[in-house]
């Protein structure tokens, strides 16, 4: 049998928006732009492995030093977050500062492919979704093409499904918090964004809880108008609905029946969403210092230091190259 080494592309994402940019580029040497919401984020390396559209593809993400990390663990949930022992810490900042997220993005707007975190896979890298041996493609739920929005995880939030939810009676569905990106811009595979939380929907799948978070990149041009679910609603009416038919349709293709909602099917304030993300990194910090059942989660982190998952760089490096040749 013929043997194919893996594929490697790799790219680097820098976090920066065009304004900011700009900017950033009339200033004189050692100059400084000042505070502001809009600052660059943090190097991030994508680096693939296999073909795309293949069981074997596999996105991994590496920190500005080159070094394999964790989307799931390893990338702070906060946007300009202090850390402590790679776990983020409460500091005093103004309500801006503290609605600002980092979102992991899986899927661009109007592609098809289901791609998500493996989470049960170290270093959790992106892959595509497979079911009965078959890749996973979302069906074109009419008039759309695709998934209608940017769509990826918070890092460092999970949902228990050990957990039941108080506002929904259901356990949570063993993910990151899911993300709907709402913006102007088409994102790529493995970026990651700073996200104002807008909203939130609450999906009932088969009997677990699927947030699923309604938000914008900070640096779209129109971000500075948002920072409700009144706003998508003003700004951009008709999203929401068909944000609804969405999820609630998209499996019908697969013989499914339609999918349930919570508060029928009410779009839940930022308030509200927020305190559902700090109850899912809650339950992520009790997942990373094994103080609850991960079942089948795949913890292996390089910068949350006091875990008892965290490896060493040389570890994680292993952990990558050593994985059998990718199928195609």
């Amino acid at each position: 049998m013929r043997v194919r080494l893996p594929l490697l592309r790799t790219s680097w994402a820098w976090r920066l928006g065009a304004p900011a940019a700009a900017a950033a580029a009339r200033l004189p040497r050692g100059a400084s732009a000042g505070p502001g919401p809009r600052r660059a984020m943090a190097f991030y390396r994508t680096e693939e492995r296999g073909q795309p559209h293949s069981p074997g593809y596999r996105l991994f993400f590496k920190n500005v030093a080159g070094h394999y990390i964790s989307p799931f663990h390893d990338i702070p949930l906060k946007a300009d977050s202090e850390e402590e022992n790679g776990i983020p810490t409460k500091r005093a900042r103004n309500d801006e500062y503290e609605n600002l997220f980092n979102m992991v993005v899986e899927v661009p707007r109007w592609t098809n492919a289901k791609m998500e975190i493996a989470t049960e896979e170290p270093l959790n890298p992106i892959k595509q979704d497979v079911k009965d041996g078959k890749l996973r493609y979302v069906a074109n739920i009419f008039p759309h093409k695709g998934y209608i929005w940017n769509y990826g995880a918070l890092p460092q939030t999970w949902e228990d499904p050990h957990r039941k939810d108080k506002s929904t009676d259901c356990c949570g569905d063993n993910d990151p918090i899911d993300v709907c990106e709402i913006g102007s811009k088409v994102l790529s595979r493995g970026d990651v964004v700073h996200v104002k939380i807008l909203g939130i929907l609450a999906l009932i799948d088969q009997g677990e809880t699927d947030w699923k978070l309604i938000a914008i990149n900070v640096n779209d041009p129109e971000a500075s108008k948002f920072h409700d679910i009144e706003d998508v609603k003003k700004y951009k009416p008709g999203y929401l609905e068909a944000t609804l038919n969405w999820f609630r349709f998209y499996k019908i293709p697969e013989g499914k029946p339609e999918n349930q909602f919570a508060f029928n099917g009410e779009f839940k304030n930022k308030a509200f969403a927020l305190e559902v993300i700090k109850s899912t990194h809650e339950c992520w910090k009790a997942l990373l210092m094994e103080k609850c059942a991960g079942g089948a989660i795949n913890c292996t982190n390089v910068q949350v230091c006091d875990s008892p998952f965290h490896c060493s760089q040389e570890e994680a490096r292993s952990l990558v190259e050593s994985r059998e040749n990718y199928k195609e």
